[in-house]
Protein backbone atom coordinates (compact mmCIF):
# COMPACT_ATOMS: atom_id res chain seq x y z
CA UNK A 1 0.00 0.00 0.00
CA UNK A 2 1.01 3.45 -0.84
CA UNK A 3 0.35 5.15 2.67
CA UNK A 4 1.33 8.58 1.01
CA UNK A 5 -0.52 8.17 -1.70
CA UNK A 6 -3.66 7.20 0.45
CA UNK A 7 -3.14 10.23 3.56
CA UNK A 8 -2.81 12.60 0.25
CA UNK A 9 -6.18 10.76 -1.54
CA UNK A 10 -8.07 11.18 1.76
CA UNK A 11 -7.31 14.49 2.82
CA UNK A 12 -8.86 15.50 -0.71
CA UNK A 13 -12.04 13.73 0.23
CA UNK A 14 -12.25 15.00 3.61
CA UNK A 15 -11.61 18.84 1.98
CA UNK A 16 -14.03 18.27 -0.78
CA UNK A 17 -16.26 16.77 1.44
CA UNK A 18 -16.06 19.75 4.78
CA UNK A 19 -15.29 22.64 2.20
CA UNK A 20 -17.13 21.47 -0.71
CA UNK A 21 -15.88 20.99 -4.23
CA UNK A 22 -13.53 23.84 -5.42
CA UNK A 23 -11.83 24.61 -2.23
CA UNK A 24 -8.53 25.02 -4.15
CA UNK A 25 -10.12 27.90 -5.31
CA UNK A 26 -9.77 29.50 -1.73
CA UNK A 27 -13.41 29.33 -0.52
CA UNK A 28 -15.16 26.96 1.33
CA UNK A 29 -18.97 26.20 -0.19
CA UNK A 30 -20.27 28.78 2.66
CA UNK A 31 -18.16 31.67 1.25
CA UNK A 32 -15.64 31.42 3.91
CA UNK A 33 -12.12 32.43 2.73
CA UNK A 34 -9.27 29.34 3.43
CA UNK A 35 -5.90 30.12 4.56
CA UNK A 36 -4.00 26.93 4.73
CA UNK A 37 -0.45 28.85 5.80
CA UNK A 38 -2.76 30.88 8.97
CA UNK A 39 -4.02 27.05 9.92
CA UNK A 40 -0.32 25.58 9.65
CA UNK A 41 0.77 29.16 11.52
CA UNK A 42 -1.49 28.67 14.42
CA UNK A 43 -1.64 24.60 14.69
CA UNK A 44 2.05 25.23 15.22
CA UNK A 45 1.69 27.23 18.17
CA UNK A 46 -0.70 24.80 19.69
CA UNK A 47 2.11 22.15 19.36
CA UNK A 48 4.44 24.13 21.39
CA UNK A 49 2.77 24.11 23.77
CA UNK A 50 3.36 20.47 24.36
CA UNK A 51 6.43 21.48 25.91
CA UNK A 52 7.12 23.18 29.34
CA UNK A 53 8.33 26.62 27.46
CA UNK A 54 6.68 28.89 29.58
CA UNK A 55 9.67 30.02 32.54
CA UNK A 56 6.94 32.09 34.62
CA UNK A 57 4.90 29.43 35.39
CA UNK A 58 4.40 25.14 35.35
CA UNK A 59 8.00 25.52 35.99
CA UNK A 60 7.68 21.58 36.65
CA UNK A 61 5.96 20.70 33.37
CA UNK A 62 7.03 17.52 31.32
CA UNK A 63 6.92 17.62 27.84
CA UNK A 64 3.74 15.52 25.92
CA UNK A 65 5.48 13.42 23.43
CA UNK A 66 2.23 12.04 22.85
CA UNK A 67 0.35 14.94 22.54
CA UNK A 68 3.60 16.64 20.20
CA UNK A 69 2.99 13.55 17.67
CA UNK A 70 -1.27 14.44 17.58
CA UNK A 71 -0.08 18.21 16.82
CA UNK A 72 2.49 16.82 14.38
CA UNK A 73 -0.36 14.90 12.65
CA UNK A 74 -3.00 17.93 12.90
CA UNK A 75 0.18 20.01 11.16
CA UNK A 76 0.24 17.45 8.76
CA UNK A 77 -3.73 18.21 7.48
CA UNK A 78 -3.05 21.38 7.03
CA UNK A 79 0.61 21.00 5.02
CA UNK A 80 -1.37 17.97 2.41
CA UNK A 81 -4.18 20.40 1.99
CA UNK A 82 -1.58 23.67 1.17
CA UNK A 83 0.33 21.05 -1.29
CA UNK A 84 -3.16 19.70 -3.19
CA UNK A 85 -3.66 23.09 -3.57
CA UNK A 86 -0.81 24.67 -4.62
CA UNK A 87 -0.75 21.42 -7.29
CA UNK A 88 -4.19 21.89 -8.29
CA UNK A 89 -3.89 25.57 -9.18
CA UNK A 90 -0.88 25.34 -11.01
CA UNK A 91 -1.74 22.17 -13.07
CA UNK A 92 1.73 20.54 -12.41
CA UNK A 93 0.85 17.04 -11.36
CA UNK A 94 -1.86 14.26 -10.09
CA UNK A 95 -2.49 13.09 -7.21
CA UNK A 96 -0.46 9.97 -7.72
CA UNK A 97 1.98 12.14 -9.20
CA UNK A 98 2.44 13.87 -6.20
CA UNK A 99 2.85 11.41 -4.42
CA UNK A 100 5.79 9.44 -6.21
CA UNK A 101 7.50 13.07 -6.44
CA UNK A 102 7.65 13.52 -2.61
CA UNK A 103 8.20 9.80 -1.77
CA UNK A 104 11.28 10.15 -3.70
CA UNK A 105 12.65 12.86 -1.14
CA UNK A 106 15.44 12.42 1.56
CA UNK A 107 13.35 13.72 4.33
CA UNK A 108 10.50 11.05 3.46
CA UNK A 109 12.89 8.19 2.99
CA UNK A 110 13.96 9.38 6.74
CA UNK A 111 10.80 8.04 8.09
CA UNK A 112 9.69 5.45 5.34
CA UNK A 113 10.11 2.16 7.39
CA UNK A 114 8.85 0.65 10.23
CA UNK A 115 11.87 1.28 12.50
CA UNK A 116 11.50 2.96 15.99
CA UNK A 117 12.53 6.56 15.78
CA UNK A 118 14.12 8.28 19.50
CA UNK A 119 12.55 11.94 19.78
CA UNK A 120 14.94 14.80 19.36
CA UNK A 121 16.13 17.36 22.19
CA UNK A 122 13.40 19.77 22.78
CA UNK A 123 15.10 22.73 21.85
CA UNK A 124 15.71 20.92 18.83
CA UNK A 125 12.20 19.93 17.89
CA UNK A 126 11.00 23.45 18.93
CA UNK A 127 13.81 24.88 16.80
CA UNK A 128 12.12 22.88 13.65
CA UNK A 129 8.07 23.42 14.89
CA UNK A 130 9.32 27.74 14.60
CA UNK A 131 10.98 27.11 11.18
CA UNK A 132 7.66 25.73 9.94
CA UNK A 133 5.72 28.41 11.45
CA UNK A 134 8.40 30.64 9.81
CA UNK A 135 7.97 29.46 6.40
CA UNK A 136 4.12 29.25 6.91
CA UNK A 137 4.41 33.29 7.27
CA UNK A 138 5.43 33.78 3.74
CA UNK A 139 3.89 33.89 -0.08
CA UNK A 140 3.26 30.71 -1.05
CA UNK A 141 5.48 29.63 -4.02
CA UNK A 142 7.61 26.50 -5.83
CA UNK A 143 10.31 26.92 -3.22
CA UNK A 144 7.91 27.52 -0.31
CA UNK A 145 6.14 24.47 -0.65
CA UNK A 146 9.16 22.51 -1.55
CA UNK A 147 10.44 23.61 1.94
CA UNK A 148 7.45 23.30 3.36
CA UNK A 149 7.42 19.43 2.43
CA UNK A 150 10.84 18.92 3.94
CA UNK A 151 10.70 20.98 7.13
CA UNK A 152 7.64 18.81 8.05
CA UNK A 153 9.06 15.52 7.21
CA UNK A 154 12.49 16.11 9.13
CA UNK A 155 9.92 17.49 12.19
CA UNK A 156 8.34 14.19 12.05
CA UNK A 157 11.32 12.53 12.22
CA UNK A 158 12.38 14.21 15.08
CA UNK A 159 8.96 13.45 16.75
CA UNK A 160 9.59 10.19 17.13
CA UNK A 161 7.01 9.15 13.69
CA UNK A 162 7.88 6.60 10.93
CA UNK A 163 5.58 6.40 7.93
CA UNK A 164 3.57 4.00 9.60
CA UNK A 165 2.91 5.64 12.86
CA UNK A 166 2.08 8.92 10.74
CA UNK A 167 0.04 6.80 8.42
CA UNK A 168 -2.17 5.24 11.42
CA UNK A 169 -2.70 8.62 13.24
CA UNK A 170 -3.29 10.56 10.12
CA UNK A 171 -6.07 7.89 9.50
CA UNK A 172 -7.31 7.91 12.74
CA UNK A 173 -7.47 11.48 12.97
CA UNK A 174 -8.99 11.82 9.41
CA UNK A 175 -11.65 9.17 10.34
CA UNK A 176 -12.04 11.66 14.09
CA UNK A 177 -12.40 14.81 12.09
CA UNK A 178 -15.42 12.64 10.29
CA UNK A 179 -17.17 11.46 13.44
CA UNK A 180 -16.54 15.24 14.79
CA UNK A 181 -18.53 16.69 11.35
CA UNK A 182 -21.42 14.12 11.92
CA UNK A 183 -21.93 14.47 15.41
CA UNK A 184 -22.38 18.44 15.62
CA UNK A 185 -18.92 19.85 15.81
CA UNK A 186 -19.72 22.65 13.23
CA UNK A 187 -23.06 23.49 14.89
CA UNK A 188 -20.72 23.52 18.24
CA UNK A 189 -22.53 20.87 20.38
CA UNK A 190 -19.95 18.48 19.95
CA UNK A 191 -18.42 16.62 23.15
CA UNK A 192 -14.57 17.08 22.80
CA UNK A 193 -13.83 15.53 26.31
CA UNK A 194 -15.14 12.27 26.72
CA UNK A 195 -14.79 10.80 30.35
CA UNK A 196 -11.98 12.81 31.24
CA UNK A 197 -10.07 12.20 28.30
CA UNK A 198 -9.42 14.22 25.10
CA UNK A 199 -10.93 12.67 21.69
CA UNK A 200 -7.67 12.43 20.53
CA UNK A 201 -6.32 10.59 23.37
CA UNK A 202 -9.14 7.97 22.74
CA UNK A 203 -8.73 7.86 19.59
CA UNK A 204 -5.04 6.85 19.26
CA UNK A 205 -5.67 4.59 22.41
CA UNK A 206 -7.81 2.66 20.08
CA UNK A 207 -5.37 2.49 17.41
CA UNK A 208 -2.71 1.01 20.05
CA UNK A 209 -5.49 -1.38 20.92
CA UNK A 210 -5.93 -2.85 17.75
CA UNK A 211 -3.50 -1.85 15.18
CA UNK A 212 -4.95 -3.73 12.31
CA UNK A 213 -8.60 -2.36 12.24
CA UNK A 214 -10.08 -0.39 9.01
CA UNK A 215 -11.15 2.90 9.03
CA UNK A 216 -14.71 1.56 9.41
CA UNK A 217 -13.98 0.11 12.71
CA UNK A 218 -12.30 2.52 13.65
CA UNK A 219 -14.91 4.49 13.58
CA UNK A 220 -17.39 2.05 15.22
CA UNK A 221 -15.13 2.49 18.15
CA UNK A 222 -15.57 5.91 18.37
CA UNK A 223 -19.04 5.58 18.11
CA UNK A 224 -18.85 3.33 21.34
CA UNK A 225 -16.60 5.37 23.44
CA UNK A 226 -18.78 8.37 22.80
CA UNK A 227 -20.50 10.21 25.68
CA UNK A 228 -24.04 10.60 23.86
Amino acid sequence: MNKLLCMLELQQQLNDSTNGKGWEKGVTKHGKKINWRRCITMESAEMIDSFGWKHWKSIAQETDYANLQIEIVDVWHFVMSLVLEFTHNNGAESIEELAERISKTPEYQKINNDAPLPFGSDDALMTKIENVMRLSLIPISPEMVGAMIEEFFELAYMGALNATQLYRLYVGKNILNQFRQDHGYKEGHYIKIWNGQEDNAVMKLAWENNPDMTPDELYTALKAAYPA
